[in-house]
């Protein structure tokens, strides 16, 4: 009987493996000639200043409607990608943003799309950072054809304006080579992140869509599809707006699987890779939307009798008034560098998993108790506790909706955790590390080869709500996209088909 062929998705995971035997082979100096600008620059079009809108305090609000609307985008837009920091690197400076990229290379690209607003006619804008405007590129309207690229979903036909995020592919293979599509995705689910929590801040609902004709939506946006590319579109409801308050819809549609790809050179696979996720114009999305019961629970996953179980449920995080604390938080965010091997509290833990899993108890605060993921079902917890006062070390799995922790290896992992995550001391004298996994194989069978794209996106998403709880908290905190996979697996207990997609250490800051 012939073998079964994997996915590319599969194919592409399996290559762009960290491997302590080849990763020194692999890897060679950067040519530092070639750092590529993490900005988009546009000669022509016209600039909307936002920096005088670039109000805090809701009580500074204007009664002047339109200048209210300038105040709302302009923090929106600050809260989900602006330039937070100035920071001198080898002669020059390196800019900060209000989310997280690994290597601060910054690959993903914010577009605005306007139906013709009263203060923004329609058309396209490119958001610029380091001046925090928006450039006005494109003036005609083009929101049906933003309609017909996204399938024509629910959440386009009511609404006046759209965000659209590209990914600048070079901007992050140049330093991480193929392995460079991981980060980008997760980079770009730490953005929507920012961009979700930053709507409820200024009063917007944005409606996450990952199923969308990628060739119609890089033809909307005039860009180059081997160098950039559409990776999601979030039209954005205006909560004040009541015609607004729109339901929520699916997320995420399946691509193809494509098990019959050529040999590709190194160098060349992210680029197929990306091209061959995509979903074509035509595409049903009624007929293409993911089958219910295709869909596990992961609940009852390591659910024995006599596994230790640790209940999660604590009173929320408190973010201040009008959420201005969360706002902060999002402006201060910084990666820690290092720890001090101190132990978090068990209470601390409880209230980082709260935030970033169970959303339902924020609605108080008027967060949004239901935001857009792909398809979190896909996505498994688990946390390593090398110092968590009132946990035995070893390895736990999180099952957020029962709120519980699951002791399922009893050993301290210091060691281990310090080699897995490439030798840097962040994995070793973290008080807990956690760990994102996904059964890809099973994940391909109900998305398609895209599905990768979703999986690393909602990872990114959840590591960075940890990284603005953990701030609140004045915790350490800092993601790690590059780890040794299969020793990842090894530590966790989980097969070695299974995928390792993203690490977060938490630890108090040295």
């Amino acid at each position: 009987m012939p073998e079964i062929r994997q996915s590319i998705a599969q194919h592409y995971h399996k290559r762009t493996k960290y491997d302590p035997e080849t990763i020194t082979k692999k890897s060679q100096g950067l040519d530092w000639s070639k750092q590529p600008v993490p900005f988009k620059e546009y000669k022509i079009g016209s600039a909307f200043d936002l920096k005088p809108y670039l109000q805090k305090k809701p009580e500074s609000y204007t009664s002047d409607s339109k200048r209210r609307q300038w105040q709302r985008l302009s923090r929106l837009l600050f809260s989900s990608y602006g330039l937070t920091a100035k920071m001198p690197s080898l002669g020059s400076a390196v800019y900060l943003r209000s989310a997280p990229s690994a290597g601060g290379l910054y690959p993903a690209e914010v577009y605005l799309v306007s139906r013709g607003t009263p203060i923004l006619p329609s058309g396209l804008y490119n958001y610029q950072c380091r001046s925090h405007s928006l450039m006005h590129f494109w003036e005609s309207d083009i929101w049906r054809d933003l309609q017909e690229a996204c399938l024509w979903h629910p959440a386009l036909e009511g609404t006046q304006l759209a965000i659209i995020v590209t990914a600048i592919f070079y901007r992050s293979q140049w330093r991480y080579e193929d392995r460079a599509y991981r980060r980008i995705c997760l980079d770009t689910g730490h953005l929507l992140g920012n961009i979700e929590l930053a709507g409820s801040i200024t009063d917007y609902r944005p409606h996450l869509i990952g199923g969308f004709a990628d060739d119609a939506a890089n033809e909307l946006l005039y860009i180059n599809p081997q160098q950039e590319g559409v990776i999601a579109v979030l039209p954005l409801a205006d909560l004040l707006d009541i015609q607004q308050n729109l339901p929520a819809w699916n997320t995420a549609l399946p691509s193809r699987t494509d098990t019959d790809y050529p040999q590709i050179s190194d160098g060349e696979l992210l680029n197929y890779f990306h091209q061959s996720t995509r979903i074509q114009m035509g595409t049903s999305g009624n007929v293409n939307l993911p089958l219910v019961q295709a869909k596990k629970s992961l609940e009852d996953k390591y659910n024995f009798p006599f596994c230790q179980k640790i209940s999660t449920v604590t009173n929320p995080i408190y973010w201040g008034e009008n959420l201005e604390g969360l706002e902060l938080n999002i402006h201060q965010r910084r990666s820690t560098r290092a720890y001090s091997g101190e132990d978090l509290t068990l209470d601390e833990l409880k209230a980082l998993l709260n935030f970033t899993y169970q959303p339902q108890d924020y609605i108080n605060q008027n967060l949004d108790n239901c935001p857009d993921y792909f398809d979190l079902s896909l996505i498994e917890t688990f946390i390593v506790c090398s110092g968590v006062e009132g946990l035995e070390t070893g390895c736990y799995y999180y099952a957020p909706k029962a709120q519980e922790l699951r002791q399922i290896r009893f050993k301290n992992f210091r060691r281990e955790l310090h080699f897995l995550c490439l030798g840097q001391e962040l994995g070793r004298d973290a008080a807990a590390v956690l760990f994102h996994t996904a059964d890809l194989k099973s994940a391909v069978n109900q998305y398609g080869d895209r599905v990768y794209r979703y999986l690393h996106m909602d990872a990114g998403h959840l590591g960075q709500r940890l990284n603005l709880a953990a701030i609140r908290l004045h915790l350490g905190v800092s993601g790690i996209g590059g780890f040794f996979d299969d020793q990842v697996n090894e530590v966790l207990g989980i097969p070695e088909d299974e995928a390792a997609l993203y690490v977060t250490t938490l630890g108090r800051p040295r």
